[in-house]
């Protein structure tokens, strides 16, 4: 029952990487609003999951699991009806406040039904559920976007949300929660939402205006100051939104970290792909989803066999596999990538990026989960969803920024809209060597998410 909101978050947050292009069009967008209407979603998803984690160890999860599958579907509905892209981009905000409540219950409701020898394959099979989301959301995506309109693109989530709503509602049994006398830490929201939003903002913006403009430099300053700020709060709250002593096993410190720098490297790499193809090549959003598809079926692939494997084989060693073939897949699109490449050159190292996300996620997740006492599951997994989600911020943010930094504003426009092959052949050029200067820098982050996969516990 849980993978079905799963499901639908990741076929809602899948589609726009590819039919970002056909809404920057239609709405005639400037860089910096096609940026924030990916960046809008995935920062406040990211905030409220530290939020929603922690208040389902008040409340319940059942409570917000209903709940947040209601909010998303509800925004979705409203975001086809969207008339700007400022009003897009709130309702954006709003399907990630939906779906925090999801993706923070989500392994916390599995981890609570499952014992631990059955939980590596239940985590497996709910991942490969998500990948084969992540498999029909650009399809479905940029086939809404090409053959009807890009509003079908959030509307055809709408009938699958209510199915889930309703079957939820009847199925899901109540936990009760261990800790509803503790109170919210409020400061400690605020704060992080400070932190993880001058940190997008400064990368988004220092691609889209220049790295010196005073918006940037306020922003990564208010960065360095509110981070140690945070930290400081954290550590003197009785109830803290973060629990910092998790980062006190060594074990769960590695694998929260593993959990962020892969992130970071991969999730970047389909938005970056499918940009590439619709704007240098003129391909279709239909067309760049059936390129990029390679990633969520490596996944899919890889993510049951992952959970099976880590039953018998230490988390570390598959998680370490998996990072490795990240890191070799990202190196292979940086020597590959060409304005006349075909189709195979990308779908060799997109499949290999999948995989190799496969085998990690699984038992990477499996062991955070398995590491916790019951009652804390709910703020451990909000935490790991948070680093990862945030991985997932800061690898657009700065994908984004790197490729368009050295286009002209009217390139940078024509990126976004896919139609910078109406542009000279010099700019295309300049785009190409961006690009794979980004690959490299994401393949040098996996490799360091690498080695902290390999510092963890060599136990099962």
């Amino acid at each position: 029952m849980t993978s079905i909101g799963a499901f639908l978050m990741a076929v809602n947050t899948s589609t726009l990487s590819v039919a970002l292009p056909v809404v920057a069009r239609h709405f005639r967008a400037t860089a910096t609003e096609a940026n924030w209407i990916l960046l809008s979603y995935m920062l406040a998803n990211t905030v409220m999951i530290l939020v929603f984690g922690r208040l389902a160890d008040i409340f319940g999860r059942r409570l917000l699991y209903v709940g947040g599958l209601t909010v998303l579907t509800v925004a979705c509905l409203a975001s086809g009806l969207a008339p700007s892209p400022a009003v897009l981009i709130g309702l954006r905000v709003l399907q990630a406040i939906g779906g925090a409540c999801i993706l923070s219950n989500t392994t916390a409701l599995l981890a609570d039904a499952f014992p631990p020898r059955l939980l590596s394959t239940a985590l497996g099979l709910n991942v490969m559920l998500v990948s084969s989301a992540q498999v029909l959301g650009p399809v479905v995506g940029g086939f809404f976007a090409t053959v009807l309109d890009w509003r079908w693109v959030f509307w055809f989530n709408v009938p699958v949300g209510a199915v889930g709503v309703v079957w939820a509602a009847v199925t899901l049994r109540k936990v009760p929660s261990a800790g509803s006398k503790e109170p919210f830490d409020l400061v400690g929201a605020a704060l992080s939402l400070v932190v993880i939003g001058s940190l997008v903002l400064a990368l988004s913006e220092g691609g889209a205006r220049g790295w010196t403009a005073p918006a940037v430099l306020v922003a990564g300053g208010c960065f360095v100051v509110s981070t140690p700020l945070f930290l400081w709060v954290q550590r003197r709250r009785t109830y803290p939104l973060v629990d910092l002593a998790l980062f006190g096993d060594r074990e769960l410190a590695m694998a929260f970290l593993a959990t962020f720098l892969n992130s970071v490297a991969r999730f970047a790499t389909v938005i970056l792909v499918s940009l590439y193809v619709q704007s240098v090549t003129g391909a279709s959003a239909f067309h760049a989803s059936l390129q990029v598809m390679a990633v969520a079926v490596g996944m899919m692939v890889a993510s049951p066999v992952a959970g099976r494997i880590a039953m018998r084989v230490s988390a570390r060693i598959v998680s370490t596999v998996g990072m490795l073939a990240t890191c070799v897949s990202l190196l292979a699109l940086a020597v590959l990538i060409e304005p006349g490449a075909a189709w195979a050159h990308f779908a060799v190292p997109l499949a290999g990026l999948g995989l190799g996300s496969g085998l990690f996620l699984t038992p990477n997740t499996s062991a955070i989960m398995a590491r916790v006492r019951p009652t804390r599951r709910g703020i451990a997994n909000g935490l790991r969803s948070m680093l990862q989600n945030a991985g997932m911020v800061v690898s657009t943010a700065l994908g984004l920024a790197i490729v368009t930094s050295p286009l002209s504003h009217q390139a940078k426009a024509a990126a976004y809209a896919g139609q910078l092959s109406h542009l000279p052949h010099a700019v295309l050029g300049v785009f190409t060597d961006a690009y794979r200067f980004a690959f490299v820098l994401l393949a040098i982050l996996v490799a360091a998410g690498t080695v902290a996969s390999l510092l963890r516990s060599s136990r099962r």
